[in-house]
């Protein structure tokens, strides 16, 4: 049976998971742990005063918070009590949550409180602490309620105790029938894009979309009950949120949320919970394979990896099977606007395909590559990518115009990524089209040369952004991170390039980096590296 289907709607995904896995442990952090059942009390007594809050269905509910217990009870209770969730990135400073608020109209605000040195209650307020409007805070008029994450909250906010304490009035029945009346065609998400191509905008996004893909994904990966599942991919994310929490509560697998990444804490983690499950991007697992304590811990329960988002070495896919002995190493490519997932390596690909390409269509999901004409381009040249699929968004969050230069009037999702299909089906994304740059006449593609460099022995990451020439128009300038020990200078890599790639290709420039500047989602800031360049 479907995803979607059996369970109807994320609310009746909770409330199944709780009762097909009541005793198993649902997730994991630090000294607390809960079983499935418990976490269904829990998201029911957080649907509860969400309730007694005023929250009626469709109210936008946000939440500004790492990865922890609380963002997952926190949002699966707003989505229970008939809300839409909106995440709320945790790199985001003050004025651009006010953003998203505003834009969405959220009428609730779960908020950590000081997290990585930064109190975020303080940095709200400074950005939408003045204004006409009535509540906690007056530049936000529509947000009637923020909730800390916390013991302790400025005195027109609240804490989590209290506010799930105003809940107790609720009564559980209450809280089902709203659970019930959700609709699986509703909303139950707004996940804004990063922006990078212009002011973000809010993603709107179904229950039975969200169930059907992580319903497939989960298969595909071949996710299981009993599996304990390290989540690094940020919640406000949707792969940390949907390929994290969604797809653990229709398997019955163990989270086990980690607030930032750190490769300490990751192989603690993994030694300790004896972690099976570990997605997130190509650098994640390089610096755990590149750890020099890596043989102090355990990390032989590990045996499924999926990754994406960024350039994947051939080297690391045979790697993580060799060195650590994962079974199952998979490649996807996705975008916030098709629900995160469209394409798919499966098990048993051979290495040459997780690490060359992203695999082919999730079932019921049309791609096709095609020329700026719109016409459909033949396997091995290269194109924009555009998916159709049940899967696609409704649109951007009222916002028809932009929605309109997304989607085509027959469905084709414009997704900006320029990308090579096999004979095969399978997908090999070389770039964002607003990435390329045209060296005397010839198209540069970064991710194409980036794949390249990377094989250099003494380059452990490297991104390549077009810069202006006088003579050639545009030229490639590479921004590389050396190996530990390395002595690899700028000339060198650039005399190592001619003899690997056509002439058009060779960056003209070299700079050394200590790390590249990425987002949280393990994609590289192009934009960052532009302007640095400029």
């Amino acid at each position: 049976m479907r995803a979607d289907v059996e369970f109807g709607s994320i609310p009746g995904l909770v409330y199944a998971a709780a009762e097909r896995y009541r005793d198993r442990e649902a997730v994991v952090e630090g000294r607390t742990r809960i079983t499935y059942g418990e976490l269904g009390e829990r998201v029911e007594r957080a649907a509860a005063a969400c309730i007694a809050a005023g929250v009626e269905p469709g109210d936008r509910v946000a939440v500004w918070a790492p990865n922890t217990v609380d963002w997952i009870v926190s949002a699966l209770g707003a989505v229970t009590a008939g809300g839409i969730v909106v995440p709320v990135n945790t790199r985001f400073k003050g004025t651009e949550a006010a953003y998203v608020l505003e834009r969405t109209r959220a009428r609730l605000l779960f908020i950590t409180g000081t997290f990585l040195g930064t109190s975020y209650v303080a940095s709200l307020r400074r950005a939408a602490g003045d204004g006409a409007g009535e509540g906690p805070l007056p530049g936000l008029p529509s947000l009637r309620d923020v909730v800390v994450l916390a013991d302790d909250a400025p005195a027109d906010f609240r804490t989590w105790k209290d506010f799930l304490a105003a809940g107790e009035v609720v009564p559980a029945t209450s809280v089902r029938a709203r659970a019930d009346a959700v609709q699986a065609s509703a909303p139950s998400d707004i996940t804004f894009t990063s922006g990078t191509t212009g002011h973000p905008k809010g993603v709107v996004i179904t229950h039975a979309q969200t169930l059907r893909v992580y319903g497939v994904w989960s298969e595909l990966a071949g996710l299981g009950e009993g599996d304990r599942y390290l989540i690094v991919n940020p919640f406000f994310h949707t792969f940390g949120y949907k390929a994290g929490i969604i797809a653990c509560l229709m398997r019955g697998a163990t989270m086990v949320p980690q607030p930032v990444f750190n490769v300490d804490t990751a192989l603690a983690n993994i030694a300790a919970e004896r972690i099976s499950v570990l997605p997130g991007p190509p650098t994640l697992h390089q610096s755990i394979l590149d750890h020099p304590a890596r043989a102090q811990h355990d990390l032989s329960a590990l045996r499924l990896v999926v990754t994406g988002a960024a350039v994947v070495p051939l080297e690391l896919v045979e790697r993580l099977r060799s060195e650590l002995r994962i079974a199952t190493v998979l490649t996807a490519y996705g975008l916030t606007e098709a629900s995160g997932t469209v394409t798919m390596c499966r098990r048993g690909d051979p290495a040459e395909v997780i690490s060359g390409t992203s695999g082919r269509a999730i079932p019921d999901t049309e791609v096709k590559v095609v020329a700026p004409n719109g016409e459909q381009l033949s396997p091995g040249h290269p194109g924009e990518v555009l998916v159709r699929g049940y899967h696609v968004m409704s649109g951007y969050f009222e916002e028809p115009q932009e929605t309109k230069k997304a989607i085509t009037p027959d469905g084709w999702l414009r997704t900006g990524d320029v990308g090579v299909m096999d004979a095969q089906g399978n997908l090999r994304i070389t770039d964002r089209i607003k990435d390329m740059f045209i060296v005397g006449g010839f198209n540069a593609y970064p991710a194409e040369i980036e794949q390249l460099i990377a094989r250099h022995p003494d380059i452990a990451e490297v991104a390549v952004v077009g810069v202006p020439d006088p003579r050639l128009g545009e030229v490639g300038k590479a921004y590389a991170v050396r190996r530990a020990g390395a002595t690899l200078t700028g000339d060198d890599l650039i005399a190592w390039s001619r003899r690997e790639m056509a002439n058009f290709k060779v960056p003209r420039e070299v700079e050394f980096l200590r790390e590249l500047p990425r987002n949280a989602s393990g994609k590289v800031l192009k934009t960052r590296l532009r302007s640095r360049a400029l």
